[in-house]
């Protein structure tokens, strides 16, 4: 991870989750990092969000920025949900994000977790860095994924793609709901 103001520029994370349909409900942030996304998605809703990060330095942080901005409904959990899920229970959840992280190792096990923890009628929302080698930062192109193939793993996860979106400059969104 780059520095956080470095990192910061990258995103308008507000108008990404208005853009994604995040809103009330109980939401999962899955790898929170600085909590970019965690902060703004405390104050869109009155029900617990749920930070899940397997750095502790970054969970002391988030709980830091959580404590003096005054936000109580956020929860860290320090998890590898890679390797042993979120640790919450069967649909219980309005929103889970999986924000640049679908690079990474088991990505369709992360989906079926994603899937497993959200109510009949939540969303699974992705972003990721476009499949473009200008981007200024982001996984190597060897391993970024393209928006089909993150389409082909939610089917495989039991989730079907409900709308696309551009979020420039970096990134592209999908949305994702049960199969009906």
């Amino acid at each position: 991870m780059p520095q956080e103001h470095h990192w910061k520029k990258f995103f308008k994370p507000r108008k990404i989750l208005e853009t994604l349909g995040v809103k009330e409900g109980h939401i999962v942030d899955v790898g929170s990092g600085y909590g970019t996304f965690t902060i703004p998605a405390a104050r869109r809703t009155k029900e617990t969000v749920f930070a899940i990060e397997i750095d502790p330095e970054m969970i002391e942080r988030l709980k830091a920025q959580a404590r003096q901005k005054n936000l109580k409904n956020i929860k860290t959990l320090k998890r590898d949900v890679s390797r042993n899920g979120t640790g919450l229970k069967d649909n219980s959840v309005q929103h889970v994000l999986l924000f640049n992280i679908l690079h990474g190792e088991n990505p369709v096990g992360l989906l079926v977790e994603a899937s497993r923890i959200l109510n009949p009628n939540g969303t699974v929302a992705v972003i990721h860095w476009n499949y473009d080698p200008t981007t200024p930062r982001g996984p190597p192109m060897q391993i970024r994924p393209k928006p089909e193939q993150i389409i082909q793993w939610a089917k495989k996860a039991g989730l079907t793609l409900h709308k696309k979106y551009d979020l420039p400059p970096h990134h592209y969104g999908l949305v994702f709901k049960h199969r009906e």
